[in-house]
């Protein structure tokens, strides 16, 4: 499709304007003071927890860890036995709106991460110790915002690596048995269905051992049960949300119609969870923890896996954990220290290994858990992989 310079910069406009959309009336300056005082508390912390400081000079300096080495090819390789890995959120490269699709099966030289450590000479200080994305530069968050406004009109560089062949070459350096492939489906004009495009790929390339299949709807399409339906006869193994990129409040009706249907299915629900800190506000009130508490409390019979622990609510997120059977909280993004509280304060039962692979390397995450349960072997296997076998029922699949 040709796009004119002048209807290019009237799409510019069009998500610059989203910008503006006024911030949720129940989104409180208790709120906004919250997320602050988070942030500069993990700031302050870093390197004082029981790790020390954690500090390396992009992702290939965590070969210095001993789990670690670098392979002939450059890239980080583990380096110790594992119990079988499941990393609970990775995601396949986007194409929504007017972007050409993404060829999934095509394998580039090298991912681009969204937070792309390596890619600069010298690499980024990466710190273990804070929530990931704590490490982003300014220039990094300009990249990232062009980037994603590239993915929506035209289609991203880094989405065009982010394809199967190179997902699973890292995974096999990593010896990580299977991993869930989240898809993210949005209200825009022009979008494929990235669940069909996904299992159509996967499919092809005949990975369906490796790959876990996820499906996404958006909860104000009203035929969003009735693809429930049809996804879980194609096989997918849990729903993905994601209430600041789908913009919906989880404890809407039209969110609650979903997690009925997932029930009927027995499907699991992995949403995004608690604000990451680097997202406009206006996208902030979608994903506050206690809008959560209606899904988990009206349907019990429901797992609910709360991604990245809840972001920089994650105090928030593990009482919701801590009171309620049917939630566990994914760790993707958190800082070694809090995923150490985590496991100490909720128990390894509670937690799921997951990267958010391709904006970070899978490496970053699993060094965490290494570090973590590096004395606890019953830990390490649960939070590694039994968690998952369990919850997404892939003993079932096999």
């Amino acid at each position: 499709m040709s796009i004119t310079r002048r209807t290019f910069l009237r799409l510019c406009s069009t998500l610059a304007l989203a910008g503006c959309t006024r911030t949720g009336r129940d989104y409180t300056e208790d709120d906004r003071e919250a997320l602050a005082q988070q942030q500069i508390a993990e700031a302050l912390r870093s390197g004082s927890g029981p790790f020390g400081p954690m500090v390396f000079s992009g992702y290939r300096d965590l070969a210095r860890l001993a789990y670690f080495k670098l392979a002939e090819d450059g890239r980080l390789a583990v380096n110790v036995d594992l119990p079988p890995v499941v990393d609970c959120h990775a995601h396949l490269g986007w194409s929504y709106f007017l972007a050409p699709t993404v060829d999934l099966l095509q394998a580039t030289p090298r991912t681009q991460y969204l937070l792309d450590c390596d890619a600069q000479d010298p690499p980024c200080e990466l710190d273990l110790d804070v929530y990931v994305n704590s490490n982003f530069t300014d220039a990094m968050l300009s990249t990232l915002r062009w980037e994603t406004v590239r993915t929506l009109l035209l289609g991203g560089r880094a989405a065009s690596t982010h394809t199967i062949p190179n997902l699973l070459a890292e995974m096999d350096a990593l010896r990580i048995q299977s991993a869930a492939v989240l898809p993210i489906a949005v209200a825009l004009p022009f979008s494929s269905d990235p669940t069909l495009h996904q299992l159509e790929a996967i499919d092809r390339a005949k990975v369906r051992h490796r790959l876990i299949p996820f499906a996404s709807v958006h909860p104000s399409d009203r035929q969003g049960p009735a693809k429930l339906q049809q996804y879980a006869k194609r096989g997918v193994r849990g729903v993905k949300l994601h209430p600041e990129m789908q913009r919906f409040y989880p404890d809407s009706d039209e969110a609650m119609a979903i997690y009925a249907e997932c029930r009927k299915l027995k499907l699991p629900v992995i949403f995004h969870a608690g604000r990451s800190g680097i997202e406009p506000e206006f996208l902030r009130p979608y994903a506050l923890i206690r809008r959560l508490r209606r899904a988990v409390e009206e349907f019990r019979d429901v797992p609910f896996i709360l991604g990245h622990a809840g972001a920089r609510d994650s105090e928030q997120a593990a009482e919701l954990a801590r009171a309620h059977d049917n939630v566990w909280l994914e760790l993707s993004s958190q800082g070694l220290t809090r995923i150490y509280e985590l496991c100490r304060d909720l128990g390894s039962g509670k937690l799921l290994y997951g990267s958010d692979w391709p904006f970070y390397p899978q490496a970053v995450a699993l060094a965490k858990v290494l570090l973590v349960t590096d004395h606890d072997e019953r830990a390490r296997e649960r939070i590694l992989g039994a968690n998952a076998f369990e919850i997404l029922r892939l003993s079932d699949a096999a």
